[in-house]
């Protein structure tokens, strides 16, 4: 390869990578409504022997709703661990991200998954 090939590769290989790295990426911008900060409990006596406490949590009814601690029948298995979720692609101006989290349903907890809504 002569001089002046090997110096024009060069050239061009390096305005591709400059090109490359200036072009602008897409923007993604994600908001999102986050769980306020956990209330505090004091968890009163048991109101009858062998009763469980199903802890107080947020869980998202339009907006993040505290769901107060409350006595069981039954045993109450711990909450969880989080699920990692792949958040969608962003749908526009206007909407916010809502994690998934775990709401006791029932006997259980349920995962409800994370979604996109319009404020």
């Amino acid at each position: 390869m002569t001089d002046y090939a090997r110096r024009t590769a060069l050239g061009l290989i390096a305005s591709t990578l400059v090109v490359a790295i200036a072009a602008p990426a897409a923007a993604q911008i994600n908001i999102e409504i986050g769980q306020p900060a956990p209330i505090v409990e004091v968890v009163p006596p048991s109101p009858h022997p062998g009763w469980h406490w199903v802890p107080g949590h947020y869980a998202w009814r339009g907006r993040w709703v505290w769901l107060k601690g409350h006595y069981v029948a039954f045993e109450v298995p711990p909450m969880p661990a989080a699920i990692v979720e792949t958040q969608p692609a962003y749908p526009g101006p206007h909407w916010f991200w809502v994690r998934g989290h775990y709401v006791w349903e029932g006997r259980n907890w349920a995962w409800h998954k994370g979604v996109w809504v319009r404020r």
